[in-house]
């Protein structure tokens, strides 16, 4: 079994991996490291190798508390990928998007793949049908549009998402989820379109945190998987422990 720990902006998920099958995922905030990781490793004591994938603020205290007990991969730069990294800077590709960019190679080899993982931040990440991963993205996600306006304006409230029921707001809130929401998935919709252009037999996945939120108010035909980044993770632990 293998342990996959993703330290995002916002929180970190434990998953755990057996055969390939995804059989447990928690989802906490990073001050609860060890007493979570103490919980999981009472209910699968047979874990025995681990991959540590992190954006976060993970300290060297908190690797240690697995790297005491299991052979532990933490994902950077320098690891072997199952692609080829055209990045012009490698060393700064997140560690995110190299797992998304995994898990398309895997899943769907000989494929041109648009990865787009709607969270904190909203990425697009491209890999072609040579198995070459050239770069694509990065706009800010539905929770940082609405703090930037809230946070850079005089009287903007500060609003939890919600789908406008149309596209002109009748009240200051509906025409921030207009705003927002409408934003956002004309973005998508529109940067789809555009790889379309260049590569008409795309296969695009919509994953993250706001997936589910977004999936069915998009025109364009998308594979939905909130878990494509852990089975990116877990791809790559096997492919660098053969």
């Amino acid at each position: 079994m293998n342990l996959i720990v993703d330290v995002g902006n916002t929180f970190v998920k434990f998953a755990i991996f057996k055969n390939d099958e995804l059989i447990h995922k928690v989802s906490f905030e990073l001050s609860e490291f060890k007493k979570q990781y103490k919980l999981l490793k009472k209910e699968f004591p047979k874990l025995k190798t681990s991959i540590i994938s992190s954006v976060g603020r993970l300290s060297k205290k908190q690797i240690e508390i697995i790297d005491d007990d299991l052979e532990v991969l933490e994902l950077n730069s320098n690891t072997k990928l199952p692609f080829k990294n055209l990045y012009k800077t490698p060393e700064t590709l997140g560690v995110d998007r190299i797992a998304l960019a995994s898990a398309s190679v895997n899943q769907f080899p000989d494929n041109n793949v648009l990865i787009i993982d709607a969270g904190t931040c909203i990425t697009y990440d491209f890999v072609t049908d040579k198995n070459e991963y050239l770069g694509g993205a990065i706009s800010p996600g539905i929770r940082l549009r609405y703090q930037a306006l809230h946070n850079l304006t005089a009287n903007l409230p500060l609003l939890e998402k919600d789908q406008p029921k149309t596209i002109i707001g009748n009240s200051t809130e509906s025409s921030i989820h207009s705003g927002v929401v409408i934003g956002v998935v004309k973005e998508i919709d529109g940067v789809i379109d555009q790889y379309k252009e260049k590569h008409q037999d795309l296969t695009v996945i919509l994953t993250g945190g706001d997936a589910n939120f977004l999936s069915n108010q998009l025109k364009n035909s998308i594979f939905a998987n909130s878990n494509f980044l852990l089975e990116g993770l877990n791809f790559i632990l096997d492919y660098n422990s053969k």
